[in-house]
């Protein structure tokens, strides 16, 4: 891990264009609120090509991450900085075709919402330990993929496959023409945990602690699931969640293993 730097961001308007054109991929791109010009729609049209999120941001913003990343008292962020992804992304019909190619059964876990890097790295790590085959993020409004995330995942980040896709809806959608059936997690889910059938191919959609899943993605999920609970405490945090949720699938998949 020591090799990684916490951020690796790229500063100014033709640096960002030409990482671009090497094939670079960004997590985001902050953009000078106001900020137009030809440079400018080239930046915010690559990143629409590769689902980037771009925010427009004012110039405080911008000269405090100048001030605290960069290593030369000299550099000019021109009104634009991108975050470079630390990890690549990926297809989710790919990822799909590649696991029944495989002739596994697909276990996907969705993220709705879950924007804490800690919490995000939590559940990495345990959907890699017990055999999920890749998050799927949106490419708005999920934790940014970092050095804590990193670390927080204990590396399982450098194995599991993510796709980060432009809706989340579209996502879940295709997974459900696709023959995956969608658990939605809620607290008071139709479905305890232990009597729901994950021997199918599946996918678990678990929403933030402050909201849950979106109302939005449980009207696609096929099934709602909940995590019995003896205790007064009214909810998990959700990388614990998590973790129970896939320890049971895995149980469920593997009896003898």
């Amino acid at each position: 891990m020591k090799e990684q730097k916490q951020y690796f961001c790229i500063f100014g308007r033709q640096p960002i264009i030409e990482a671009f054109a090497a094939g670079k991929r960004f997590d985001k791109i902050l953009i000078l609120k106001n900020a137009g010009g030809d440079e400018m729609n080239t930046i915010e049209k690559k990143a629409r090509e590769t689902d980037c999120p771009v925010q427009r941001v004012p110039k405080e913003k911008l000269e405090n991450i100048l001030q605290k990343y960069s290593k030369y008292k000299e550099a000019n962020h021109q009104g634009v900085i991108g975050f470079l992804s630390i990890i690549d992304y990926y297809s989710l019909e790919d990822v799909l075709h590649q696991v029944y190619a495989k002739g596994e059964t697909p276990l996907f876990v969705v993220l709705d919402g879950v924007t804490d890097v800690g919490n995000f790295g939590a559940i990495a790590r345990s959907a890699e330990c017990l055999g999920a085959h890749a998050l799927v993020i949106p490419s708005q409004g999920s934790a940014q993929i970092n050095v804590e995330a990193m670390k927080a995942s204990a590396g399982a980040l450098n194995k599991i496959l993510v796709c980060r896709e432009k809706s989340l809806v579209g996502a879940v959608n295709f997974l459900k023409t696709n023959g995956i059936r969608i658990f939605g997690t809620e607290m008071k889910g139709a479905t305890v945990l232990s009597k729901a059938d994950f021997s199918i191919p599946c996918a678990i959609v678990l929403g933030s602690e402050g909201d849950g899943v979106s109302k939005e993605i449980m009207k696609l999920c096929d099934e709602r699931i909940k995590i019995s609970m003896s205790g007064t405490t009214e909810s998990l945090n959700v990388s614990v969640s998590a973790g129970i949720i896939l320890y049971e699938i895995s149980r469920s998949r593997n009896p003898n293993g």
